[in-house]
């Protein structure tokens, strides 16, 4: 289970003492006042009155199906990094250095003339090599060697750490190969998803055509592509099940996967994927797994064949010509999401630079743009909410002496990452080759699997980085038990050195809370401080976590946030349980500080309404209905205005620094609150 938690906006500075007043020579940097809109009381729609200014500031632009603050950083971030990858990309390097592959790879992606006198060249060997098998042992073999470069076909393999021995990697298997990602759009039936999975189905025809095959042919693709991926869908976890560790968990031996998943050429499998050696492994999803081997079994080849054909071109889409770029936006970006235009060139280029070589444009990208006090502020605050967390665990009335004791041991022998690697992943074996824009990402992506599949019995390297220094984002790793702020995140207008503590403590502080509160979700919470799930909860002090965490999904799942359309709470429960503590521990940690017990305001703002406000800027946006709907669908985060409006309502302190009262239409009942941490 690889966690990783959403675009959590951070900002930090220590307040310093210089004698007398020390709120008098504060700058109100990093709380922009306008982005509050007066016209709405605090207790009718607080997301519209402390981001209302903003939204309308901020009208999303056409590339975008949804754009808020980690949007515009996130765009800010692409350009800093561009200017990077322009330098290199006009010198001459030596062959094989990290600046001629960053450059040279962006330069053929920036290259419309070659890709369009291309058009599906790039592809013809892959698809002329998958048309020409025509045995069941031949199928099982590009099953394998398919997921090397392109869409895990019928089942996900990756190697990560034993749940139960974290110390050890091990093979996982999971349920895949939805090319609409989510069981849901094949499963449901009204008219919206009916429509949706036929223009699925034009959309197939469309590749198949922009590759070279005939209309009939291509018809007949996307009739096998539907049918197969949806007796996949119906075979999956919901996803509502897939947040459950202890379901998604079966580890075997090789040898028992005849008798325990389904009959299947294993060893052949496993030879042509490279992993010969497998001795044991986790079966996540069993029933799934026996659905896709019956599958890959029982169809007949020439529909098998047009479904692994489709893996690849639909993999391939965005990276060739623009009749394949089109069509895929039209659809995925369009009808799915809401966005009206494609990004530019050059930003989907940069994005697969990123994906291709993250780590050797990190090291670029921290030597121009991260300051070495960033990180030792930011290692400073996270010390300061790991002690709050501490407290908030000490206080708890609902849990015993004997949990207390091993929470505190988990939450002290938490890993904390911060900034950048101290060890940088090596890429001198991934050649960037003047061939085609595809066959360099081919290339990126068998590295990549390579890389992974190496770790096999080997122990879990916990000094490695699951995201890369330039990403926007942060996270907890329950089998690692670590959590980790990259430097893209740690900047204005989440990180401002010169901003006053509550709008530090309000954002980057309640985001360090938030991935801290993930080892102690309703996932997290059944991992122990090793990384190991494992039972360290009483019986009694398990049944009140569950029945106060069922409090929130309640909550959420009541929330309408479309017409006719309700969120998902138990999907985003952990989320919502990360934010409920992360607003809790770093509010406690807040209130320790100068400015916290001070009361004094800054524009009119009292400290802790000053906390509160931050906080809900860092979900500061605006968002289309098709995202809206998608993102219920597929995203295990509530919405950027419910993680406001959803999640203050059971902060006390919230209440105390406006003056919500009952009469207020955003005011829950205290007894109607979650209590968790």
């Amino acid at each position: 289970m690889n966690k990783t938690f959403f675009y959590l906006p951070i900002t930090l500075i220590a307040l310093t003492n210089s004698g007398g007043n020390v709120l008098a020579q504060i700058s109100s940097q990093g709380l922009d006042i306008s982005n509050i809109d007066k016209s709405v009381a605090p207790g009718t729609d607080f997301y519209r009155y402390a981001t209302g200014g903003w939204q309308d500031a901020n009208p999303i632009p056409d590339e975008f199906s949804r754009y808020g603050s980690f949007d515009k950083l996130q765009e800010n971030n692409q350009k800093q990094i561009k200017d990077l990858i322009s330098e290199l990309s006009q010198k001459r390097l030596e062959q094989g250095s990290p600046g001629q592959k960053i450059g040279d790879l962006y330069k053929m992606g920036l290259d419309s003339v070659k890709l369009n006198a291309d058009g599906a060249a790039p592809l013809k060997k892959q698809l002329a090599y998958i048309n020409g098998v025509s045995s069941r042992s031949d199928i099982i073999k590009l099953v394998a060697e398919i997921r090397r470069y392109a869409s895990d076909p019928f089942f996900g393999i990756y190697v990560g750490a034993d749940d139960k021995n974290s110390s050890v990697n091990i093979l996982q298997i999971s349920q895949a190969g939805l090319g609409l990602g989510d069981r849901d759009y094949y499963v449901q039936k009204d008219k919206q998803s009916k429509k949706l999975l036929e223009d699925y189905a034009k959309l197939i025809r469309k590749q198949f055509v922009n590759a070279g095959y005939r209309l009939a042919d291509a018809k007949k693709a996307s009739d096998a592509v539907l049918k197969i991926e949806n007796s996949l869908a119906i075979a999956h976890f919901k996803k509502e099940e897939t947040r459950i560790p202890e379901l998604n968990y079966h580890k075997l031996t090789v040898s028992q996967l005849n008798d325990s998943v389904a009959k299947f050429d294993w060893t052949l499998f496993f030879e042509t994927a490279g992993l010969q050696s497998v001795k044991d492994l986790n079966v996540a999803q069993v029933k799934p797994l026996a659905a896709a081997v019956h599958i890959i079994e029982t169809s007949p080849i020439p529909e098998l064949k047009y479904y692994l054909s489709w893996c690849v071109i639909n993999s391939a889409s965005k990276y060739l010509s623009d009749n394949f770029v089109n069509a895929d936006f039209e659809f995925f970006g369009q009808e799915l999401s809401g966005a009206k235009v494609l990004q530019p060139r050059w930003k989907r280029t940069l994005s697969a630079v990123d994906k291709a070589l993250g780590e050797e444009v990190g090291q670029l990208y921290v030597a121009k743009y991260f300051p070495a006090q960033y990180k030792e502020r930011m290692l400073k605050l996270v010390n300061n909410l790991v002690l709050s967390l501490s407290e908030r665990i000490n206080g708890l009335e609902w849990m015993s002496q004997e949990t207390k004791l091993k929470a505190q041991d988990k939450l002290n022998a938490f890993i904390i990452k911060v900034g950048y690697p101290d060890k940088w992943r090596d890429y001198s074996l991934l050649e960037i080759k003047n061939d085609s824009y595809w066959a360099n990402l081919v290339r990126s992506s068998e590295f990549d699997y390579n890389y992974n599949i190496g770790k096999l019995g080997k122990p879990v390297d916990k000094s490695e980085w699951l995201m890369t220094p330039q990403t926007v984002n942060a996270y907890y790793q329950p089998t690692t038990n670590e959590i980790c702020f990259p430097a893209g995140i740690l900047q204005p207008p989440f990180f401002d050195m010169d901003a006053d503590d509550a709008v530090n403590y309000g954002a980057i502080g309640v985001v360090i809370g938030h991935e801290m509160t993930h080892g102690f979700d309703d996932q997290g919470r059944k991992y122990d401080k090793n990384g190991n799930m494992t039972d360290w909860w009483t019986t009694e002090d398990a049944v009140q976590f569950e029945k106060r965490a069922k409090v929130l999904a309640d909550y959420f799942s009541s929330i309408l946030v479309a017409k006719n359309v309700h969120g998902n709470g138990v999907y985003t429960l952990g989320e919502n349980i990360a934010d409920h503590g992360g607003l809790q521990v770093s509010y406690n940690a807040f209130m320790k500080t100068e400015e916290g017990k001070s009361g004094v305001k800054i524009d009119a703002f009292t400290p802790q309404q000053r906390f509160f406000l931050s906080f809900a800027n860092v979900w500061a946006g605006n968002i289309r209905e098709a995202e809206i709907i998608r993102r219920t669908k597929m995203d295990p985060h509530a919405l950027g205005k419910w993680r406001v409006d959803g999640a203050l309502p059971h902060i006390s302190a919230w209440y105390n620094a406006f003056h919500i009262t009952a009469n207020d239409p955003i005011y829950l009942p205290e007894e109607k609150r979650a209590s968790i941490w």
